[in-house]
């Protein structure tokens, strides 16, 4: 097989507390799908990032701002057919415990999918109004899918888990990473949701 012709992957890094990975989640699975391609996921410190690239929170944006979000997430709500609550119960929370699980869960059996898991923890935070610091939360989300929650927290506590996690959120800002969701392929960044027809493209060239 030439290098052309090789696989190629995109590393996708995301946070899951936000309602654009949300939004991004299943559209990312289907351009797997069509390209060919293999995902890297990386859950990562997005209130690291912030603080890293200047970025802000959305507690603390002009209202101005946060009107227009409100009003671009039921604009992508109702495109998408992605339902999406205008004022989450339990957001922002503490995202550090759901992201070690699913790092636990790659660590325990890279075979093993954590999208749908990662999927239904944003979908918690934004349809179900979950609270994913909550670990009964997670366990009951994991059991949805067969996944033994209360071991993979367990490991998720182990300091090897704790590095992967913060190399991660380095891997993201020496990539350029200033907000999720963010792709990278051979190098090249893309942030938004709205451009993976841009990240397509980049995977078939």
């Amino acid at each position: 097989m030439s290098r052309s012709q090789m696989p190629k992957t995109v590393t996708f890094y995301f946070s899951l507390l936000s309602p654009w990975v949300y939004f991004s989640g299943p559209r990312f699975q289907e351009l797997l799908l069509r390209t060919g391609a293999t995902a890297q996921y990386r859950p990562i410190d997005l209130f690291r990032v912030f603080r890293e690239t200047g970025g802000t929170p959305l507690k603390d944006l002009h209202p101005a701002r946060k009107a227009h979000r409100a009003v671009e997430r039921g604009r992508w709500s109702a495109l998408l057919g992605m339902p999406i609550s205008a004022q989450p119960r339990f957001h922002p929370a503490d995202e550090s415990l759901a992201a070690r699980l699913l790092i636990a869960l790659q660590v325990t059996d890279p075979r093993v999918a954590i999208w749908p898991l990662a999927q239904s923890i944003l979908a918690g935070v934004w349809v179900e109004d979950m609270n994913i610091a909550d670990p009964a939360t997670l366990v009951a989300l994991a059991a949805r899918h067969g996944i033994d929650g209360e071991a993979m927290l367990r490991r998720g506590q182990q300091p090897d888990i704790l590095e992967i996690y913060e190399s991660y959120t380095r891997d993201a800002l020496s990539a350029g990473v200033f907000g999720v969701p963010s792709f990278t392929v051979g190098g090249e960044l893309f942030f938004g949701q709205d451009r993976l027809d841009f990240v397509e493209r980049a995977l078939g060239s």
